[in-house]
């Protein structure tokens, strides 16, 4: 059975994170973008981080450019952009595609494992949330109207599960 920790990733500084080194942990995984109207939801994502963190809470951003063109800037100015306006610390990775046949593994496997509303298997606009496991399977997809803050109860309960 596939699960999260057989994929990789590349952190927004080009470095390779293979996902199996969150072996154990609840992940918090979502397709983010700088100049959405949901890009506050940077704040509650940063907050999840702090609040869970050292509990067992891995938080993920995918920057992607797929919606509106809304993160046209280079992996460097997303980071600095995060970092400046929303103190993000949660790891960052590098610019994906979501959808399509150029669209990250990751996203090809989670979009399988956690339909959107009517079954459709693309990811709708950016900051849709999927949120893993400890065992590494998909709990639960969430849309971008769905706030950060909103996660916590689900969140406890992967986290004690």
């Amino acid at each position: 059975m596939t699960t999260v920790y057989d994929f990789e990733a590349l952190s927004i500084d080009g470095k390779p994170v293979p996902l199996n080194q969150f072996k154990g942990q609840a992940m918090l995984i979502v397709n983010t973008a700088s100049a959405c109207g949901f890009t506050p939801q940077f704040a509650g994502l940063e907050k999840l981080h702090e609040t869970y963190g050292a509990k067992g809470l891995v938080v993920l951003g995918f920057p992607c450019n797929q919606f509106g063109a809304q993160d046209s800037g280079s992996n460097g100015e997303i980071a600095q952009f995060c970092q400046r306006n929303y103190g993000v610390s949660f790891a960052m990775m590098a610019k994906i595609d979501v959808n399509g046949s150029g669209a990250h593994p990751l996203y090809q496997w989670l979009c399988k494992e956690a339909p959107g509303l009517l079954g459709s298997k693309a990811i709708k606009w950016n900051f849709t949330k999927f949120l893993v496991g400890k065992d590494g399977a998909v709990l639960k997809r969430y849309a971008p109207t769905d706030t950060p803050a909103s996660l916590a109860k689900d969140i406890e309960a992967a986290l004690a599960a």
